[in-house]
């Protein structure tokens, strides 16, 4: 993702029509109910005794370029653009929030936190590795679409700069990271990427459960490559293969070739693969390992 002269930013667009009835409080389930593990898309004996993680390849060439990572803090300004849910708000800084949620008490392994844990490995040439520390910085609700309901990429800039006069927002051009956040009713220039389909989502929330995992790709692989000059794949800065690319559709042991891998459900039939905090579950793509030159997430069955 590029980042802008004086502050990293990414916006995300909701595509998906959200009915009011989505909205309802998740359930919460006790600790030691033990979930199913799941893929309905799996064929039969395709998992092999290999303890490399699925994605792992000879030819994949990850590299170091010498550029920074965020390594100090990282801080997180949300810009709610449109009409947002209060529920929806929530989930999604619950998503957050859990990054740095390292009791395994108040988030069960496989964790948020856990997931974390690969993209904190990548360091800079210091030797500094990614921080675990996450924060939400602060928040801004632009509810009267002030910049219209169809972003280009310099009305996104503007958007940011609205945020910042108006909260105000602070110009953290060291730790900051400014995410915007579109409502469904808001169009967004060259935006396209999918999400799972045909899959009971973990917070009944189809949009917004679909976004987490797509923040999730963006904020690893922004950390890990911030000025586009630290760690990616690929001769080509201009259009990187970063960490979360190279794992893009795995969600679990045994994925590749069209099949997301094997999954968690709870007695509700939602699909999940990652705990978060206050009960949360979620379901979020893998990450590259520099350690395991593979993708790795923490719900791994091998």
């Amino acid at each position: 993702m590029a980042p802008t002269h004086l502050l990293f930013s990414f916006v995300l667009s909701l595509f998906f029509v959200i009915s009011p009835s989505a909205f309802a409080s998740p359930s919460f389930e006790t600790l030691d109910m033990k979930p199913q593990i799941y893929n309905p898309k799996l064929p039969p004996r395709t998992l092999s005794s290999s303890k490399k993680f699925e994605g792992s390849s000879d030819l994949v060439n990850l590299r170091y370029h010498m550029g920074p990572v965020l390594s100090s803090p990282i801080n997180i300004y949300l810009i709610w653009y449109g009409k947002w849910a209060p529920a929806q708000q929530l989930l999604i800084k619950d998503f957050l929030l859990s990054i740095s949620t390292n009791n395994h008490r108040a988030a069960p392994s496989p964790s948020v936190a856990d997931w974390w844990r690969t993209v904190s490995l990548y360091t800079d040439q210091t030797g500094a590795n990614i921080s675990r520390s996450v924060l939400i910085a602060g928040e801004y609700a632009d509810r009267r679409y002030s910049h219209g309901t169809h972003l280009t990429r310099l009305s996104i800039q503007q958007v940011i700069a609205t945020a910042v006069q108006s909260k105000p927002f602070p110009v953290d051009h060291r730790n900051g990271i400014y995410l915007i956040l579109t409502s469904e009713d808001v169009t967004v220039q060259d935006f396209c990427r999918a999400v799972p389909g045909a899959l009971s989502p973990p917070n009944s929330d189809v949009g917004v459960d679909g976004m987490i995992s797509v923040i999730a790709h963006e904020l690893a692989e922004l950390s890990s490559n911030p000025l586009v000059n630290a760690w990616y794949a690929g001769e080509d800065p201009t259009a990187p293969t970063e960490i979360g690319d190279l794992c893009e559709g795995l969600y679990g042991t045994g994925g590749g070739g069209g099949y997301i891998g094997q999954v968690m459900k709870d007695r509700s039939g939602r699909t999940y693969n990652l705990n978060g905090r206050r009960g949360r579950k979620f379901l979020v793509q893998w990450i590259w390992s520099p350690v395991l030159k593979a993708c790795a997430g923490p719900n791994a069955l091998d």
